[in-house]
């Protein structure tokens, strides 16, 4: 396959995204923040179901990480991105440089009311206005006609669809199944600062959350189900757990009507490193 372009700023990705859809080419947007495994890859290969041509972007944003957080130590692997791409058939890198991407005197904030103060959100202020602006920006600098986010990060994904949506841009927005190793753990960057100690105990977490919504499926309470969940995580090795709670899918907001998708979604705290989960009940 071909090596994918690399592109450094907004002039070059417009003129290469119109030149793509001159040729009446649909467009679709990956956006990472690199680091890539196969979790990202397996999004790029559900977008070229829908679309021409991809691009992925590559950016680690500064201002979705909070002050004490791993900016300066999240790993940047353009070359290695840049094969990776190559074997599932990307055909562009966006790596915009944090100026390109933040000019001097920026100034705007998106800010998402409602679905960002709780979970993650409660934990990490500031983080989704970080998301929000960031992507806003991508999908104005690519103008894709389709962009994909992981289910991993469910609260993201409900974010985003939720400004796309209330501010009318045009790109429909889809979420990518999520990825997991071999051993059961959802594929994330992340994973990478487990020991093998930490990864063995690790592994409750999605065995936890399937349990949970096996039960809760069968009709047991699910405010019951949520504090054994606790529990059953500190009792795993896990130093802290920020929450692990059942959600309406789409508001998440706490559940309220019968009938309604909802979500088991966890985060937690192992070592020095944190992990999120959720799936589907």
């Amino acid at each position: 396959m071909t090596t994918p372009l690399t592109l450094s700023t907004v002039s070059a990705l417009r003129d290469q995204v119109n030149h793509w859809k001159s040729q009446n080419l649909r467009v679709g947007l990956v956006p990472t923040m690199g680091a890539l495994h196969h979790g990202h890859l397996s999004l790029v290969k559900t977008i070229l179901k829908d679309v021409d041509r991809v691009v992925v972007s590559i950016f680690v944003n500064p201002t979705q990480f909070g002050p004490n957080e791993d900016f300066e130590s999240y790993p940047r692997t353009l070359d290695t991105d840049s094969a990776a791409l190559q074997t599932v058939g990307a055909h562009a890198i966006y790596a915009p440089t944090a100026r390109e991407m933040y000019p001097e005197g920026f100034a705007t904030t998106v800010h998402v009311a409602g679905l960002t103060e709780d979970l993650c959100g409660a934990t990490r202020p500031g983080h989704f206005d970080g998301v929000a602006t960031v992507v806003s920006k991508l999908l104005n600098q690519c103008q894709p006609d389709v962009a994909i986010f992981g289910e991993k990060d469910y609260q993201q994904l409900q974010v985003i669809k939720r400004f796309v949506r209330d501010l009318d841009m045009p790109p429909r927005i889809i979420g990518g199944a999520i990825i997991r190793d071999d051993d059961g753990l959802a594929a994330s960057s992340r994973n990478t600062y487990l020991s093998a100690e930490e990864r063995i105990k690790a592994l409750a977490l999605p065995r936890t959350l399937t349990d949970l919504a096996k039960r809760a499926r069968d009709g047991e309470d699910v405010s019951s189900l949520e504090k054994q969940g606790y529990k059953q995580l500190l009792d795993a090795g896990f130093l802290a757990v920020e929450y692990i709670t059942f959600c309406d899918a789409e508001t998440l907001e706490s559940p309220a009507q019968q009938g309604r998708p909802l979500r088991l979604l966890a985060a937690a705290r192992i070592g020095t490193t944190r992990l999120i989960d959720n799936i589907s009940v």
